[in-house]
């Protein structure tokens, strides 16, 4: 079993040393780094043990030890009795034998995206690096070779910043419902065991519920993240739920300390994200998971969504979401204040499913001619105008947005202002009503000149004329159902 205890003394040494102390008068001092306000656009990668079975989601691995639940059905009906054939023997079937990072990280530039997140450990505990920690991981197990550690060198090849993905913390309960039944899970459990701890299921959205996390579990926690970041010294660390629990939060202080402290050693930047308030807001990122907000905010943010409705991962019946929504999405969170960070789910032989790709391409096309109006983008007087209501917070994504062409939002970059109308008309018109003649003694109003309008991806200049109800402008440039950006120079 590792010991922990000199990992857990140099966690201690690197906070003494400051500038950030464990607590959150000192970090109150954080400040979102330049590169990611400007990014605007990543990619989250779900892959893992839960890829071989590809059924369900990537829940795979607590599901199938629910009694009577589909995948508990299913794992009997494919794979036999769970006493018999457990989750970790998918682990020899995981074998990864086209994943190739070069190929991988190609498409992701492609794509558009400027950052990529592994997921380094998802709930089921079986770790995408290589690891002192535990011996259940990518690079002695599966497919025998550090997934994080290839890709980053890969994307940082490219111009991606890399960072990883850590969603431990549910691993305290997530492997519990297999103590239920007779199955592969049973005791006696030790730390570094893939199951371990398998405890009883909490009340997930209960920040004070029992059985609380162990002393041991939270500085294993700790210490298995901040290995990731003293090997791969990621530029974002990307918290999924339940971190937020009580118990977690001075290990939550000890851990952001621990980061932003060697960040500043190494002379870098780092970027926590989180969500249900497990951080003090200014300490670190606040993420909505698929979802968005409806109005922009003065803080920067991030929406972590997917390709596919259903799941994080690849399964064999995934509901794919149109390349175009998402484009309009983005569009809507950067005028917002926000990021997007859009997840894949790459199948269990190393291959991105054709759908994924095709997708990230025609993202990435609308990017190459849009992305002046997106990357280092900063915010307009108003984030947009339109009838189409957003709906706010998280599991929003399958909600559908029925754009129409006066749905419109604003960024300004490079001295100009654009305008990224959500749906193109039938007949080339447009009015922008942020853009009217009226009354410039009113402050809600824009008293500024306009000089010139252009339209980007088209080499014929519109036909514009500014009205008391609006910048009218008429265009023959149609982009299907994806958003036309207006490059409007001001004066």
């Amino acid at each position: 079993m590792y010991d922990m205890s000199p990992y857990l003394k140099k966690i201690n040494d690197v906070i003494n040393k400051g500038p950030y102390s464990d607590d959150w008068s000192s970090m109150s001092a954080y400040k979102v780094p330049e590169w990611y306000r400007k990014a605007k656009f990543g990619i989250f990668i779900h892959w893992g043990i839960f890829s071989v079975p590809a059924f369900g989601n990537e829940w795979y691995s607590r599901n199938m030890y629910v009694k009577d639940s589909n995948e508990y059905l299913h794992h009997i009906d494919t794979y036999g009795k769970h006493t018999e054939f457990g989750y970790k023997d998918f682990i020899p079937m995981f074998v990864a034998e086209k994943f190739d990072p070069n190929e991988w990280a190609k498409l992701f530039a492609d794509s558009g995206a400027k950052y990529v997140v592994p997921v380094a450990e998802h709930h089921d505990g079986f770790q995408m690096y290589k690891s002192e920690i535990s011996h259940w991981n990518s690079y002695e197990k599966g497919p025998c070779r550090d997934v994080l550690g290839e890709l980053k060198s890969c994307c940082n090849a490219l111009g991606m910043e890399v960072g990883a993905s850590s969603h431990r913390a549910e691993h305290w309960f997530f492997m519990g419902c297999g103590k239920d039944f007779d199955s592969d899970i049973k005791e006696p459990l030790q730390r570094g065991d893939l199951y371990w701890p398998a405890m009883p299921s909490a009340e997930l959205h209960d920040i004070f519920s029992k059985p609380e996390p162990s002393e041991e579990y939270l500085q294993d926690w700790l210490v298995r993240t901040c290995e990731i970041v003293d090997n791969y010294r990621p530029k974002i660390i990307y918290f999924d739920w339940w971190i937020q629990h009580c118990a977690f939060k001075p290990y939550l202080r000890k851990f952001a300390a621990y980061y932003y402290n060697r960040a500043h050693e190494w002379g870098t930047e780092a970027v926590i994200n989180y969500k249900h308030d497990a951080f003090m807001f200014g300490a670190a990122v606040p993420d909505v998971e698929r979802g968005q907000f409806a109005e922009r905010k003065p803080f920067f943010w991030q929406t972590d969504t997917a390709v596919a409705l259903n799941s994080w991962c690849y399964t064999e019946n995934n509901s794919y979401r149109k390349a175009e929504e998402i484009v309009c999405d983005l569009v809507d969170i950067v005028s917002k204040n926000g990021c997007l960070l859009l997840n894949i789910g790459p199948k269990a032989d190393g291959t991105i499913p054709d759908e994924d790709k095709k997708i990230l391409l025609d993202i990435g096309r609308w990017l190459k001619i849009n992305g002046e109006a997106i990357y280092g983008s900063d915010l307009w007087r108003r984030s947009g105008e339109g009838p189409t209501e957003i709906p706010e917070g998280q599991f929003t994504d399958g909600i559908k947005k029925n754009f129409t062409p006066k749905d419109i939002r604003f960024t300004t970059a490079n001295g100009f202002l654009y305008a990224a109308v959500l749906r193109c008309s039938e007949n080339g018109e447009y009015i922008i009503t942020s853009l009217d003649m009226q009354d410039a003694s009113s402050r809600d109003n824009f008293s500024g000149i306009i000089k010139g309008v252009t339209v980007l991806g088209s080499d014929k200049k519109p036909v514009w004329e500014r009205r008391a109800d609006g910048l009218h402008i008429n265009t023959d440039y149609r982009n299907g159902n994806y958003p036309i950006v207006f490059k409007i120079e001001i004066d």
